[in-house]
């Protein structure tokens, strides 16, 4: 097969299509309830802003503690049974946990349901081996960043939509992420195609399915490993913004549900522009390690700016500074997925996924504490964004590495 065969099939334009309408959908259900879960924490708890930032975090981590350990179960089952199964289970699992979010009684209640939900995690590794499995060079790196903007739209839409659901009462927009992702099942059950022939696919490996075993699996080629340390880095940066925007908005600036979505749907805008609409420009004219070190830089300079920011509009100037990180992943993502094999798409992004959720452990708890102690009423010294500036001394070291790590190369 040609190298341009691969993207021209139909079927193929068929799948990303879907994919992207996916990742669109899961976008908008996970911002909904993004500006109105500290509420509904305290609502549960009876606790203040500080003590709900610990229950967040905790939440955070419970979740990905189930991803870490099934991501690459399943991203083996979909490299063994293809992609279409693995992704509309996932997509049905997390609609059942959003309606049992929304009728929790107890805060045990929001914790089982991540825990689920977590176990089935498997719509963004599945997606990112679906656009492997289609594409080629730098329209690989162009799909991952297409995923991307598709996240980044949906966090325009949901957390503005969240944020005025959420004057109905802090349950209100659980229901309507149920009714999303119920409507994504049933689409795809009726227009996704499957990407990974019968004759590609190939058995299934308890030794691999694991997470030491995919960890592992990335040690195949030196640079593979060397990206992933790079990614770890990164994504554990990352998730200050969200374990942490939230409540640092409010704590900082007074902001309530509708302004932390407005600034949300802000930060989703540029993340659609960089992902959708430069990140196969920036590679096509830079290449992937020129444009994922402009993209770290880019995050270094936006967290930065969240730490410091002295009020709310000046916030507002570093999320665009800020979505210039959009660039790294893909880029990244791009040169690892070009040193594996089609039929091993779904190890590496299971290894990925365990990887990034390796970080969704930690960082969210870490993140959180580090909110909480500098701004509880004992904190050694006001400052609601400490854990920005953690996240730029992160991203520092994630470009560290990558420049390190493509030098050897």
């Amino acid at each position: 097969m040609k190298a341009g065969e691969q993207t021209a099939h139909p079927r193929h334009g068929h799948a990303r299509a879907f994919v992207y309408a996916t990742i669109l959908i899961d976008a908008i259900g996970f911002g909904i309830i993004i500006p109105v879960m500290p509420n509904l924490i305290r609502t549960l708890t009876g606790g203040d802003l500080s003590s709900a930032a610990r229950y967040g975090g905790l939440l955070m981590m419970v979740f990905s503690i189930a991803q870490f350990f099934f991501a690459p179960v399943l991203g083996n089952l979909s490299d063994r049974f293809g992609r279409k199964p693995i992704l509309l289970a996932s997509l049905l699992i997390f609609a059942v946990d959003y309606l049992v979010s929304a009728f929790a009684p107890a805060i045990a209640w929001l914790f089982a349901a991540r825990l689920v939900s977590g176990m089935a995690a498997a719509t963004y590794s599945t997606a990112n081996a679906l656009i492997a499995d289609t594409s080629k060079g730098a329209d690989k790196a162009k799909g991952f960043g297409m995923i991307g903007a598709m996240f980044g739209i949906g966090f325009i839409l949901g957390p503005i939509l969240g944020g005025f659901l959420g004057e109905l009462g802090p349950r209100a927009p659980f229901f309507g992420a149920a009714a999303l992702a119920f409507a994504n099942f049933a689409m795809g059950m009726a227009f996704l195609p499957e990407t990974l022939p019968p004759a590609e696919r190939r058995a299934f490996d308890w030794r691999k399915a694991n997470p030491v075993g995919a960890l592992v699996a990335l040690r195949a080629h030196r640079i593979i490993l060397g990206l992933a340390a790079v990614l770890f880095l990164h994504q554990f940066a990352h998730l200050a913004l969200a374990s942490t925007w939230t409540y640092a908005a409010m704590e900082k600036f007074g902001w309530g549900p509708r302004e932390v979505g407005l600034s949300l749907g802000v930060a989703g805008v540029m993340m659609a522009v960089v992902q959708g609409g430069l990140v196969g420009r920036a590679i096509k004219r830079l290449g992937a390690i020129r444009a994922a070190s402009l993209g770290l830089l880019g995050g270094i300079s936006g967290y930065l700016g969240y730490a410091l920011a002295p009020n709310g509009a000046a916030v507002l100037g570093f999320i665009v500074v800020g979505s210039i990180a959009g660039l790294a992943y893909p880029a990244i993502m791009g040169i690892m997925s070009d040193h594996v094999p089609r039929n091993a798409q779904g190890e590496l992004q299971g290894g990925v996924s365990s990887l990034v959720s390796l970080t969704a452990i930690f960082s969210p708890l870490m993140m959180t504490q580090i909110f909480s102690v500098f701004t509880s009423p004992d904190a050694p010294v006001y400052f609601p964004g400490a854990a920005f500036f953690t996240a730029a001394l992160l991203e520092m070291a994630a470009l560290a590495l990558f420049l390190w790590v493509m030098r050897k190369r």
